[in-house]
């Protein structure tokens, strides 16, 4: 698909920053600044005219006063539909501009698995150079990397085949642009090796493998950035569409010693894999987006109905990084800031006693029970209603980050109600569902409803999950504390 667009003139001041091209045009008028957005995490974005956002596995460049997002978009069973390309000067606004390579830009893409586009800008060819993780559409047996560029950042690319770099297995990629220097960073040897290529002066194919620095590490989604002297390479463990925990390696060169890997993040990075760090210069300052997939495989559902998980990134040293939950997050791409907000809790009233849903004894614990008690302000009695998609939620302790959980996935009447760390199973997924003028929580894996037993009206009456029925003791109210 071509879109029309006036072309830009070729007189360009270019500055390359933490490897991010930023293209100051002569003569192009861009738009006004944009003020501060808010982003709500957890939710499938959709663009200015109101569609699906499709930029899954993505990287973004900036050029001029525009930042252009490219990721995958896919077709219902999962395969290559095309590479999608958005724009934005606020981060939240996102124009769609293009396909930018689709089934039909060559012969081997007409059924394939495109996976992780990224594009960094040649100063010396004046094209922008798109890598990304190609398959056959079938199966993973291929694990190649493939090739596109073009003159303008949103026009169709022109696709320059697929192969395996040095004769090395290429499945997860990412790109980098180092004061002009090009690298790949692609996972090898069936994702336990990753590899850091430095790329030919045309940035279209491999010059030499820099180095294997993370043998038998089993890491794959790398998001490399640098800040200040060091270099971050931040990664996911490779355990399919389920979410796992986070790792970040550093170094002051990228030709390494890298040091080992340090967790960041929770055990399953917000539920959620990474897939490009941002920086966002500004006027007052520098900061670092992490952005990351919450792929809809892990519920069983097709990549187009991926949510996107956005936080900034906090440095507690030179050589340390830290990634904390917020529902939502407000950018200002002017002053180049990311203000993390807070969560809302609520304490979650049972219509038939009154009493709260409580953590007891203020545990922190995996499989503390959960009961109801007479509402004291307790961090154990604050919950925090986190999307996890197909209106379903889970239901947050503040007290210990963890989840309201079904005990051992039981699908049982009388199964027991705990709390446990948070993961992606449905047995910690939760409807609130109407009920009356209250609400009933039903178990999106069992379809039963949060119970207080034998309708018990007193301090330290437990909670189960029961079949669906009428009476109050399953209708609850929440409000926020």
């Amino acid at each position: 698909m071509t879109t029309s667009r006036r072309l830009l003139p070729l007189a360009m001041v270019l500055a390359l920053t933490t490897g991010l091209v930023v293209a100051a045009v002569a003569g192009y008028g861009g738009p006004a600044q944009a003020a501060p957005v808010t982003i709500t995490n957890g939710t499938q974005f959709t663009d200015t005219s109101g569609n699906p956002l499709h930029a899954h596995g993505g990287g973004v460049l900036k050029v001029g006063t525009f930042y252009y997002w490219f990721g995958e978009n896919r077709n219902p069973n999962n395969t290559f539909r095309a590479v999608s390309v958005y724009r934005s000067t606020d981060l939240r606004n996102w124009e769609f501009r293009n396909n930018v390579l689709t089934q039909s830009s060559a012969a081997e893409l007409q059924v394939a698995n495109i996976e992780r586009p990224k594009v960094i800008y040649n100063a010396s060819t004046g094209r922008y150079v798109m890598w990304m993780h190609k398959e056959n559409g079938t199966n993973y047996s291929e694990a190649r990397a493939a090739v596109a560029s073009s003159a303008t950042v949103d026009g169709d690319y022109t696709y320059h085949g697929s192969f395996r770099p040095l004769g090395h297995m290429s499945r997860d990629i990412t790109l980098y642009n180092d004061n002009g220097t090009g690298y790949m960073i692609s996972a090898a040897d069936e994702n336990y090796d990753l590899h850091i290529y430095r790329l030919t002066p045309d940035y279209r194919t491999v010059a030499s493998l820099v180095g294997n620095f993370w043998n038998d590490a089993h890491r794959e989604a790398p998001a490399l950035f640098k800040r200040g002297g060091t270099y971050f390479m931040l990664t996911s463990g490779a355990t399919g569409w389920s979410p796992n925990q986070a790792r970040y390696a550093t170094a002051s060169s990228i030709s390494g010693p890298w040091t080992g890997w340090t967790n960041v993040g929770d055990s399953t990075t917000f539920r959620s894999q990474p897939t490009f760090v941002l920086p966002i210069q500004g006027t007052s300052t520098t900061s670092y987006l992490y952005m990351g997939d919450r792929w809809a495989g892990a519920w069983g559902g097709p990549v187009n109905d991926s949510q996107y998980v956005w936080l900034p990134i906090t440095f507690p040293s030179s050589t340390s990084m830290s990634l904390n939950w917020a529902p939502s997050i407000t950018i200002d791409t002017v002053a180049g800031t990311i203000t993390a907000n807070p969560p809302t809790y609520h304490r979650v009233t049972n219509r038939n006693s009154g009493r709260v849903m409580d953590v007891v004894s203020n545990s922190t614990a995996n499989n503390a029970e959960v009961k109801q008690y007479g509402w004291n302000g307790g961090g154990n009695q604050r919950w925090e209603f986190q999307d996890a998609g197909g209106g379903y939620f889970r239901v947050v302790n503040q007290n210990s980050g963890k989840c309201l959980d079904v005990a051992s996935g039981s699908t049982a009447d009388g199964a027991n109600i705990i709390q446990y760390t948070c993961g992606s199973g449905t047995n910690q997924q939760w409807q609130w569902a109407t009920s009356g003028d209250y609400f009933q929580l039903r178990a999106r894996h069992s379809g039963k409803c949060l119970d207080v037993v034998n309708a018990g009206t007193g301090d330290g009456a437990d909670i189960q999950q029961y079949t669906c029925g009428n009476g109050t003791h399953q209708q609850w109210s929440r409000t926020a504390v």
